[in-house]
């Protein structure tokens, strides 16, 4: 937990209020959940996918 702090600190969001900063990881464990999320439903049912490529 410690190296998290000192990581924040030493970043761009460090001077910022508290509540920034919460906002701030909160919107980045969202998107970096939403990824996991993409990615394992890709990989589960990416088989039976068809692409098609136009315009």
């Amino acid at each position: 937990m410690d190296l998290v702090k000192e990581i924040i600190q030493n970043s761009a969001i460090g001077p910022l209020h508290s509540t920034f900063k919460g906002i701030v990881v909160a919107l980045f464990i969202s998107i970096v959940s939403s990824l996991l999320i993409m990615l394992t439903l890709l990989i589960l049912h990416g088989s039976t996918l068809t692409f098609h490529y136009g315009y």
